[in-house]
Parts: C-alpha cells; sequence; structure tokens
C-alpha cells in the first residue's frame, strides 16, 4: 500500500546556466533548499559530478555543510557520493562530522559509478597515490569500511602486534544514515545482502526500476538497524501553471542530457529562448523524446498525478524530485524561480 500523498524529496545537481557564475549557482540552490525545508520536503540530497561546464556539485560534503546551516528541519545528504573516488576514512570523518553538527538530519547515500571522465577520476584517485588497485572492484569492502568507521565505537587495526583504535570522530552519539544508490542491480544486490536502504536512479535510468527494486525487496536481509527493506523514486519534474511552459522550461535541461547521452560537447545550461533557437537536432529527437516521457512534466494537477502514479507503480511512499526546470532571459542570476516553483505548485498539489 502507497500514501494517497506520497513524501517528497528534492535530488539536486547545482545546475549552472550561461549566465551564472559558480557563485550564482550556489546561492541558487541554497534558495531552492529553504523552499524544500518550508514546504516541508523530507530530505534535500546533493550529488557529485566532476569538470562538467553545467554542474556545480563537485563536493557533497560541503555542500551538505551549507545547506543544513541554511535549513531547519530537513534532511541533508548526499546522492550521492561516489565512494571510489575517496578514501573511506575521509568520507566517514567527513559525514561523522556533518552528523555532529546536525545531528538526526545527515543521510550519506553511496554511489559506484566514477561520476565523471577519465582524465578528472585520474586526477581524483591516482593522482593522490593511489595503489593502483581497481578501487571499483573493492566497493563492497569500501562500503564495510564506511559503516564500521562510522560507528562510535570505530575499528581496531592490529599493527606491530597492538590493537589500535581507528575512529572517524572522538565522541560520536549519533550516525548518519547510510543509503545505497544505483542505476543497475549491481547496488541493488549489495544493499539487500547489507541489509541497507536502497535508491534506484529512476531520474537517470529511466528504465530496469521495477527489475532492481523487486530484486531489492525479495533478496533483503534484514539488519538490526533496518529490518524492513526501505527504498524510494527519483524522478526528473518539471512543473508549471500549463503544460506548454513546463515544456519550454523543460528544453534546457533537455537539450544537455540529449548532449551527455550522446557524447556531444557539454555546455553549461542554456537560457530557455537560447535554448528555443538552437532546438533539438533532428537525429536525436527520439532520444529526446524518450526522455521526456519518463519525466514529471506538466501543470500542478498533471503533475501531482504523475507522482502519484509512479509511488503507486513501484510501491514507495517517497518520490526525490529532481527539479530541472531552465530560466528565461532576465531571471535574477542568484536564483531559479522556476525550479522553486516546481517544488511549490507541486507540494500544493499533492496536499489537495
Amino acid at each position: 500500500m502507497t500514501p494517497a500523498h506520497p513524501h517528497l524529496s528534492v535530488l539536486d545537481l547545482v545546475p549552472v546556466r550561461a549566465d551564472q557564475s559558480t557563485r550564482d549557482a550556489v546561492s541558487a540552490s541554497r534558495s531552492l533548499a529553504q523552499v524544500a525545508d518550508r514546504l516541508g520536503f523530507r530530505r534535500y540530497w546533493v550529488a557529485e559530478h566532476h569538470n562538467m561546464p553545467g554542474v556545480a556539485a563537485t563536493n557533497p560534503p560541503v555542500l551538505i555543510a551549507m545547506i543544513a546551516a541554511a535549513t531547519s528541519r530537513i534532511r541533508v545528504g548526499s546522492g550521492g557520493v561516489m565512494l571510489p573516488n575517496h578514501a573511506p576514512l575521509v568520507v566517514a570523518e567527513q559525514f561523522a562530522l556533518l552528523e555532529a553538527a546536525h545531528p538526526g538530519r545527515i543521510d550519506l547515500g553511496i554511489g559506484r559509478a566514477p561520476g565523471t571522465d577519465p582524465l578528472t577520476r585520474y586526477a581524483l584517485r591516482d593522482g593522490a597515490g593511489s595503489s593502483g588497485e581497481d578501487p571499483v572492484a573493492r566497493f563492497p569492502e569500501y562500503v564495510d569500511d564506511v559503516r564500521l568507521l562510522l560507528s562510535p565505537d570505530g575499528v581496531g587495526m592490529q599493527v606491530g602486534g597492538r590493537l589500535h583504535p581507528l575512529r572517524a570522530t572522538p565522541a560520536a552519539r549519533s550516525t548518519p544514515d547510510v543509503w545505497l544508490l544505483g542505476s543497475s542491480d549491481y547496488s541493488a544486490r549489495l544493499a539487500a545482502e547489507r541489509g541497507l536502504p536502497y535508491v534506484f536512479a529512476h531520474h537517470f535510468a529511466g528504465r530496469g526500476t521495477a527489475e532492481a527494486l523487486g530484486l531489492y525487496r525479495s533478496a533483503y536481509r534484514p539488519s538490526p538497524e533496518h529490518p524492513e527493506p526501505r527504498t524510494f523514486l527519483t524522478v526528473n519534474a518539471v512543473v508549471a501553471d500549463t503544460y506548454a511552459e513546463a515544456q519550454r522550461l523543460a528544453l534546457p535541461n533537455q537539450q544537455a542530457m540529449v548532449a551527455l547521452r550522446t557524447g556531444s560537447d557539454l555546455f553549461a545550461q542554456r537560457l530557455v529562448e537560447d535554448a528555443e533557437e538552437v532546438g533539438i537536432a533532428l537525429e536525436h529527437e527520439r532520444l529526446a523524446a524518450a526522455m521526456l516521457r519518463r519525466w514529471v512534466i506538466g501543470d500542478p494537477a498533471a503533475a501531482a498525478a504523475q507522482v502519484r502514479a509512479l509511488a503507486a507503480t513501484y510501491e514507495v511512499d517517497e518520490v526525490m524530485i529532481h527539479p530541472v526546470a531552465g530560466a528565461h532571459v532576465g531571471t535574477p542570476r542568484e536564483a531559479s524561480p522556476a525550479r522553486e516553483a516546481t517544488l511549490e505548485l507541486l507540494a500544493h498539489a499533492l496536499s489537495d
């Protein structure tokens, strides 16, 4: 059974428009988080992507600290930290401190993908003194390491015949919730095996969601922290007063996703009017249309119906909205009013 009014959350990649600096984009995301907090959204997660001209979410812990400090009740977390890019101890230290500063409000979502191009992946891993071992192959071990290091007691390591304690922080009183994220069935299996919450990247993959969630639920092994499987759904969304306006606002992100999927040069997100001048190349129209069919696009009533349908189809009580609305020429650079309107209009429509 799913509720008639599923809980709402937010995924944010901190998009950078062609008219924005990084500072502008970060300011716009801070304001968006405050809107979500005021509206009663359950959680606000930020992604990890590197070396992309249209995405400023390069460092989830830094963004989480900023957003948690600017909000009062919403859970703030990573969607996610790409663990193969980082030493497990560093991740545990970062999130232990975040949890200490904002107890009961921090989520650590962990992903296995690199989230970047090969050059940046080298700079993140080998350029920092990697041992040469494949960190992706060691992902399950790294997940276990992070969880152990986050525990208040930490771990003990045998060195020179003596047991040495290793803790992420000296005196933890609580720990962040750990989630596994994925766009294939790999993390679904691992999350089920470890008794962890799991989220499938429906907003990115668009296919295989039912299979991944079904696998996770059927194979789930209860853990002391999570006796039952726990999951939710992510989806791209644009909500406006009319369907036509929602389509216009979706076009800049649609173009960016087509470029990503076709291996074209990436770019900062265009303003709506500029995107309309460029349009979608004829050879990519089918791809672009298929993407849009998997998004929540429409006026408030239609969008609310789509969200309810998604929650019912995938049997979840929470839907994480990735608001991808663009901006018109003349929009203040430090704001993203169409993204804020997506949250406002959808929340109010779902509460009716």
